[in-house]
């Protein structure tokens, strides 16, 4: 278990920030990202996958706070909830830019190519492997995510 366990801490240590970032991106909220994150760690502990190398391991959880994310995304879908910060009074940030909500307006499949791609800095073809998809297939995902980002961003923000 020791052993599991100091995997475990190397795995959130090394990639924690970056399933963070892609939980965030994807759900919209810090905190549900937080949650998604430690369900990811916490299916980490109990399957203690073993990797072939460190690429393997990165994919899998990332693959794994994907489907996470889904799931809290379908839960929220069937049990719908209003946030605070769309209630009439509520202040809002006036610094924002509006590529965030842009991103986060856009179609799942569309959201995630574009944050491994851009922030997470994967290529075209660690994308397909990560995902399951052709290269081509990522490439289409890219190319009409931005275009729907473009138009979401000067339809709502310009």
């Amino acid at each position: 278990m020791e052993n599991t366990a100091a995997r475990v801490q190397n795995a959130v240590e090394l990639y924690g920030d970056m399933l963070f970032r892609i939980c965030c991106v994807m759900l919209g909220s810090a905190a549900d990202a937080e949650d998604a994150v430690q369900e990811t760690v916490v299916k980490y502990l109990q399957k203690a996958p073993a990797f072939a190398d460190a690429g393997h391991e990165k994919a899998w959880l990332i693959t794994t706070a994907r489907n996470q994310c889904r799931d809290m995304l379908r839960r929220r879908q069937r049990h719908p909830q209003v946030e605070l910060s769309y209630l009439p009074g509520a202040p809002a940030d006036a610094t924002e830019s509006g590529i965030l909500e842009a991103l986060m307006a856009l179609p799942e499949k569309f959201r995630l190519v574009l944050v491994l791609h851009y922030v997470e800095e994967y290529r075209v073809e660690e994308i397909a492997r990560i995902i399951r998809l052709t290269p081509s297939a990522v490439k289409m995902r890219l190319q009409k995510g931005r275009r729907l980002l473009a138009e979401k961003y000067r339809k709502e923000y310009l």
